[in-house]
């Protein structure tokens, strides 16, 4: 025996009333936590963006007079240039935040000058790392790397040009050899960047850059620094694929990061 279909029940004005699922209210419930949690996270970062500044142990402005001064001691001769700058860091800042170890030999000074004897230099291969980022490759030292600062002497005697990356950190290029050319989307004139300037780009910017036929450089970076690792380890994934680089990249940059850390540097 059939059994007749019921008529679905209408509402007053005649159409059929809507029917909520079960899971309606706790798919509510996850979306008003949803927001809440996501409310508290940019309350956190807001306060955190306000306090940054805090942690931070380099003066841009000091830097700029500092590459300047060893420039006008040391001129072309960039060993000594960086030599100089490492050393006074030194002087001025706690040990434990400026890694000295560029050279793997004792360095010698000449008499006369104070420059460092060539002879006596020779590259830390521990501590001296290629960097491919943006399609740039370079190599660069860590003299100081935490949360919140990263400060590096990077470059190349051949000459290399890359995009800048889109980071959220402050970046001053302080020259040290040769000339770095740069542009942003839409300009019909380069900005050129010769040893003694310093090329601020501004957080959130982007900009081509090219080292003309070479160059050095001390990098200050100020902001959130790993938010910047992707962009500095992507080419090694999707390119390079020189995984001993990588780890010795994340090896330094760990280790220093973890000192400062330790000793209650953000």
């Amino acid at each position: 025996m059939s059994t007749p279909h019921r008529k679905p029940r209408t509402t007053a004005s005649g159409a059929a009333p809507i029917r909520l699922h079960p899971q309606s209210r706790w798919t509510m419930r996850n979306l008003v936590v949803a927001g809440l949690a996501l409310g508290l996270l940019s309350a956190l970062v807001g306060v955190l963006e306000s306090v940054k500044s805090r942690w931070y142990i380099f003066d841009p402005p000091t830097l700029h007079k500092l590459c300047k001064e060893s420039l006008a001691l040391h001129g072309n001769d960039t060993v000594s240039v960086v030599s100089h700058i490492i050393t006074s860091l030194q002087q001025t800042h706690p040990s434990f935040a400026i890694n000295t170890q560029f050279s793997s030999t004792p360095l010698l000074s000449s008499p006369t000058n104070g420059s460092i004897i060539p002879s006596s230099y020779t590259p830390n291969d521990r501590e001296w790392v290629w960097n491919n980022a943006g399609g740039a490759m370079g190599a660069m030292f860590i003299i100081h790397a935490s949360i919140t600062e990263y400060l590096i002497v990077f470059g190349t005697p051949l000459g290399t040009e890359g995009h800048t990356g889109r980071h959220t950190a402050d970046d001053y290029f302080h020259i040290l050899a040769g000339e770095q050319w740069a542009a942003k989307a839409g300009s019909f004139e380069m900005e050129r960047y010769v040893a003694g300037d310093v090329h601020h780009l501004v957080r959130g910017e982007v900009k081509q850059y090219k080292f003309h036929e070479g160059g050095f450089a001390l990098e200050l970076a100020q902001g959130w620094i790993p938010l910047m690792l992707p962009f500095g380890f992507a080419d090694t994934f999707f390119s390079t694929l020189d995984i001993p680089t990588l780890y010795n990249t994340v090896r330094v940059t760990g280790r220093e990061m973890i000192k400062n850390l330790l000793h209650g540097k953000i």
